[in-house]
């Protein structure tokens, strides 16, 4: 079971290499492309003053993470017993 739901786009880089570091340590994740999924953006705008900036991670508890490095990942999954 994943602790928090990526929201990303297809051509976006740093998701690219989130998801590449994620998986290389063995994170589970759910994802959410925002552009097949439009009401996503909405959630991603809203944790970004209205911008649709991507890689957005929310996580069990609701709080967001914009473009986080992995250790950052890591660090909220710890604070959130994952």
């Amino acid at each position: 079971m994943s602790s928090f739901t990526m929201y990303t786009t297809p051509w976006c880089g740093y998701c690219h290499r989130l998801k590449s570091q994620l998986d290389r340590e063995g994170i589970s994740y759910d994802i959410v492309d925002i552009e097949q999924q439009p009401e996503a953006a909405a959630i991603v705008e809203s944790a970004n003053n209205g911008n649709q900036t991507v890689p957005t991670l929310v996580f069990s508890d609701g709080t967001a993470q914009t473009n986080p490095s992995v250790a950052q990942v890591k660090a909220k999954l710890a604070d959130l017993g994952a």
